[in-house]
């Protein structure tokens, strides 16, 4: 049998990659650098393996599939991919494609893309976890069209799909793929840190039981706040480990994978700020700080202390989760934007939303508007699209009540505060950045703009005191 593509790393994603590709009817050819691991996967695909071709060799698997050849990498992000690429590239015919489907940092991917001769490249995003990549995953495609409209019929087909419509597109050339894949990773982190905000204030403000938080959700799972993560919250708060609630077992120390941290770093060199992403960030930082955490509470005493009655309703809590979340994917996709602009990608804003409706971590209900929103004024910030500012108005109370609440009372909400702060800063006319000119003219002549003269490079009248 002639496989239509090749896999190699046979992994959690790697392997139900690969019986995602062959449950749609594509023969693939796999090949893991262990072996036995390899000859375990297709003696453990069942009905499956009809489709599946071991190999025991990066040659037995450039053999086994047909001309021209496409070949999806599933090994660690970094230097895993290059050693891979360099020992695959004297076996590959010039037209053959390699396909990148890790967590590469986009800068790695701009690289290898350029640095492709003797064979094609694609950078590919793909979210949706071990589950995702089993039964359908979003899929963010970066290089060359024409390479990504070959191998686009396979992809399309294993992608998730929301009302029949794939949930896999190409973004734009080189790593454009995996950049939105990051931004997607970046406000996943977001998403997740402001549920755990939300679930410490009734823990801790509102002394609920976890199980009495997970019915919380899952009734919110039923509005606008209906998405994937809400529905997993519900579902950890309600488990049991015996006769004790999960949530009150698992200790609070919470681990990433550098995706996040890569966002925040590219926001910053683009200047688009994404401070719900970096609170988001932040917070797993100090999270890891678990000794010099309890050093500081036996310091300083515990922060979370219990709300007096009536300070927040869960409502309210709602309505900062609802603000919360259009306030981050308003950031999101403005950061987008900004990379569309400085690395020349036309990225299509409305298609990436709807990657994201289904398959991927950050899926949700809002999605769908948001990209009706994108269709009709992709310039346009999500937060002054009509749907979106209405649901702002109605909602920003909530948080600005949530978050005046955890401020007086020691509730630590780093990402859902500077959501407001953003919020706030946006809708000011005049801000109080004129101090900020004013003293760096004072130390440095730098110089600024006046309101009622025109020109640059003005000067005020500290003469001899500037440094």
């Amino acid at each position: 049998m002639t496989a239509r593509i090749g896999l190699i790393g046979l992994g959690t994603m790697g392997a139900m990659l690969a019986l995602n590709i062959a449950e749609k009817g594509f023969p693939i050819a796999v090949w893991n650098r262990t072996t036995q691991v390899t000859r375990d996967f297709a003696a453990g695909a069942g009905e499956l393996s009809s489709r599946i071709v071991p190999t025991e060799s990066l040659e037995e698997l450039v053999a086994a599939i047909a001309k021209p050849r496409a070949i999806i990498l599933m090994v660690p992000a970094g230097p895993a991919v290059d050693q891979q690429i360099e020992a695959l590239r004297p076996l590959l015919d010039p037209e053959d494609l390699i396909i990148d489907a890790g967590n590469a940092n986009f800068h790695d991917t701009d690289r290898r893309a350029a640095a492709a001769s003797g064979y094609r490249f694609l950078g590919m995003g793909v979210s949706g976890g071990e589950e995702g990549a089993r039964h359908g995953p979003s899929i963010m495609g970066g290089g060359a069209r024409e390479d990504w409209d070959r191998v686009a019929p396979v992809l399309e087909a294993i992608s998730a799909k929301y009302e029949g419509i794939p949930c896999a597109t190409h973004m734009g050339p080189g790593g454009a793929g995996h950049f939105v894949k990051a931004v997607h990773n970046g406000i996943e982190y977001a998403d997740m840190q402001m549920i755990a905000e939300i679930y410490g204030v009734m823990r801790d403000g509102l002394s609920m039981k976890a199980s009495a938080v997970g019915e919380v959700f899952s009734a919110w799972n039923a509005g606008p706040l209906q998405s994937y993560l809400v529905e997993i919250s519900a579902a950890v708060a309600k488990a049991v480990d015996g006769e004790k609630p999960m949530l009150d077992v698992i200790l609070d120390k919470a681990g990433q994978k550098g995706t996040g941290r890569w966002t925040v770093i590219e926001a910053q060199n683009l200047s688009s700020p994404i401070p719900v992403i970096e609170a988001a960030v932040m917070a797993r930082n100090v999270s890891a700080r678990l000794d010099e955490r309890r050093r500081g509470e036996a310091e300083f005493g515990a922060a979370p202390m219990a709300l007096p009655p009536g300070a927040v309703t869960v409502a309210q809590l709602e309505q900062a989760m609802i603000a919360g979340k259009i306030l981050c994917y308003a950031q999101g996709f403005d950061l987008i934007v900004a990379a569309g602009h400085e690395f020349g990608w036309d990225l299509p804003l409305p298609a990436i939303a709807r990657v994201w409706r289904e398959g991927c971590i950050i899926r949700s209900s809002m999605l769908n508007d948001m990209a009706t929103a994108l269709a009709e004024n992709p310039g346009r910030n999500l937060m002054l699209a009509p749907f979106f500012a209405a649901h702002l108005k109605a909602s920003v109370p909530g948080l600005r009540s949530v978050v005046a609440a955890g401020v007086a009372h020691g509730l630590a909400m780093p990402a859902l505060s500077q959501g407001l702060a953003w919020f706030d800063m946006m809708r000011t006319g005049r801000s109080t950045a004129n101090m900020i000119q004013g003293q760096r003219d004072f130390f440095g002549a730098h110089g600024f703009e006046r309101l009622d003269q025109p020109g640059t490079g003005l000067h005020g009248p500290w003469g001899g005191h500037m440094a």
